[in-house]
């Protein structure tokens, strides 16, 4: 079968927390959507009315860009762009947050997720979500990652974060929403290796890299320093590393975390992983912020997001910058097409 006779991929996107900017950011992105991505259809999740409202806020018509409101995920539509539209609890009033809402914004989430496994969409995007209005609403939520992990039934996820351009930065983590005191003990040999297994396999298959580079942050200053600084990477990274090189795993460390992150590294690097959030993150944003894409590896769905959050000071003003959201779905299109083959 021909790429021009193939069926247009489809593409889900959850529009996230209702008073921040993730509405109109998917009315922004999606105006797009017929130059950007031609072979693509959409389907939002989100409430109908709200998606308007937000739409006219950034000078596009809704009502001519999403050609049909449908109440289930009707994947196979000629649409370019649907909404499956998932009415409210409260009404939404940009920039400040309800907790009535938080179980609404799970439920978009839930309807792209359960799209997806059943092979409805080709991958899903997902705009920011406010982590505390869905713990105010009596859900306990740690983020984006954790939850997909647990609602597809993955074992290990692996979140990265990734620039755009001809020789894109791109940043995994060993550990993500833990707090610092209790990374140490949520590192492990057998956990580094199957982390890094999982990245080798994703940026094999979904990013067409055929022997990827992966290099290796440690987790103390100067990478512990022949372990008067820690012993962490003696006793748990440079093991994990010795069994993935026996995988064929060209993993490579680990490398002093405050030097890693410069050309000459770099350059010859498809993938650093680091140990901890805000080890890897800082550096990654700063080169890359409003055009990151955020990752999650290790799903048997592709899932891709912003590198930003739900920013409430901007929403409804019309000033919020989509072009993190745009990367998010020109890399999740790119991901699928790489599954289909080519």
């Amino acid at each position: 079968m021909t790429s021009a006779s193939r069926p247009p991929l489809q593409i889900a996107i959850t529009t996230g927390e209702p008073a921040g900017v993730g509405p109109e950011l998917t009315a922004m992105a999606l105006a797009g959507a017929a130059a950007h991505w031609p072979d693509a259809r959409f389907t939002v999740f989100g409430d109908a009315a709200l998606m308007a409202a937000r739409a006219r806020v950034v000078g596009v018509d809704w009502a001519v860009l999403a050609t049909g409101v449908v109440g289930t995920a009707g994947a196979g539509s000629a649409a370019r762009v649907q909404v499956v539209h998932c009415p409210l609890a409260a009404a939404a009033v940009a920039g400040r947050l309800d907790p009535a809402n938080g179980r609404y914004v799970l439920g978009l989430l839930d309807g792209a997720i359960d799209g997806a496994l059943a092979g409805s969409f080709d991958a899903i995007v997902t705009a920011p979500l406010q982590k505390s209005t869905i713990n105010d609403a009596g859900v306990p939520f740690t983020g984006h990652t954790e939850y997909l992990a647990a609602r597809t039934g993955a074992p290990r996820v692996v979140m990265m974060l990734a620039g755009t351009g001809t020789r894109p930065l791109r940043v995994a983590l060993a550990t993500t929403h833990v707090p610092l005191k209790d990374v140490p003990a949520a590192l492990s040999i057998d956990g580094l290796v199957e982390t890094l297994a999982i990245i080798d396999h994703d940026l094999r298959r979904d990013f067409g890299l055929p022997v990827p580079r992966i290099l290796v942050t440690g987790l103390n200053p100067h990478a512990g320093e022949n372990g008067y600084l820690g012993r962490e990477e003696i006793d748990v990274i440079t093991p994990a590393l010795t069994l993935a090189d026996k995988r064929g795993i060209d993993a490579r460390g680990p490398y002093p975390a405050d030097t890693l992150f410069q050309p000459r590294y770099l350059d010859q690097a498809d993938c650093v992983l680091a140990m901890f959030h805000d080890q890897g993150l800082p550096v990654l944003k700063y080169a890359t912020f409003g055009t990151g894409v955020n990752v999650t590896l290790g799903l048997p769905i592709i899932r891709t997001s912003v590198d930003h959050g739900t920013a409430l000071d901007l929403a409804g003003t019309g000033r919020a910058d989509a072009g993190s959201l745009i990367a998010a779905i020109d890399t999740a299109v790119s991901m699928a097409r790489n599954r289909r083959g080519g």
